[in-house]
């Protein structure tokens, strides 16, 4: 049986999680409560790791020490960065970038970290596929598509930020965590993926698109990372 880690960044987006879960165990580790059980008879461990890259990083560093997941999933809300995009639609990771790097004075892309070889950190393609699908029938009133998530320190809410970031590296959303996981999951070689629902215009609308939005885009979401749990257990016991 696979060993799931399902990490959101704030308590609102592991909530309906863990309220689905059974046989639960909970470990405070680093000031994080994991909660290690079952869900929908898959092995998960569920964990809220507090806002920012850094945050992110250790937390999902934890889960692959101490809990020894086979998989990451991540889950949460975004600002976006692409028109076609309504509030409540979900963008599955293709890849991810961290916007805040910036080393273009050594010769290297806006976004790349240093050092490493390569610029983006791509999510697990068969995650990528089976969220598509499901998400098709378990979230059928919203558009759910595939494309590049950019993460950096920062809550994006200007115009000129947002237009930058979509010409500059391509991104459909933005947001504070998953680029980091993303590249954890990948020194560790976890498969993964980042679920992102829309829940602002990353635009200077932002501040009051958020509070309105919240809890319908992180409804869809969690209905997503749900039923790709189902879908993961289906596939591993045949």
């Amino acid at each position: 049986m696979r060993k799931i880690g399902i990490i959101g960044a704030m308590d609102e987006e592991v909530a309906l999680l863990i309220n689905e879960m059974t046989d639960v165990n909970v470990l405070s580790k680093a000031s994080l409560n994991f909660y290690s059980g079952k869900l929908f008879d898959n092995q998960v461990v569920v964990v809220r790791c507090g806002i920012g890259k850094v945050n992110a990083s250790f937390c999902t560093q934890l889960l692959i020490d101490e809990f020894n997941v086979d998989m990451i999933i991540n889950t949460g809300i975004a600002g976006s960065l692409c028109n076609s995009l309504d509030i409540g639609d979900i963008v599955v990771s293709k890849d991810l970038v961290q916007h805040d790097v910036d080393a273009r004075a050594f010769g290297y892309k806006y976004g790349q970290i240093p050092r490493l070889e390569y610029f983006s950190f791509e999510a697990d393609k068969e995650l990528i596929a089976m969220a598509l699908e499901i998400s098709k029938e378990v979230n059928k009133d919203i558009n759910t598509v595939e494309g590049r998530i950019l993460t950096g320190d920062q809550f994006v809410a200007e115009n000129e930020k947002k237009k930058f970031l979509k010409d500059e590296l391509q991104g459909m959303a933005t947001e504070m965590e998953g680029g980091a996981i993303a590249m954890v999951a990948k020194l560790n070689n976890i498969p993964f993926l980042v679920i992102r629902a829309i829940s602002d215009k990353a635009d200077n609308s932002a501040s009051m698109d958020y509070p309105s939005f919240e809890k319908q885009a992180i409804k869809h979401c969690s209905n997503l990372t749900m039923g790709l749990v189902k879908k993961v257990n289906e596939v591993v016991n045949g």
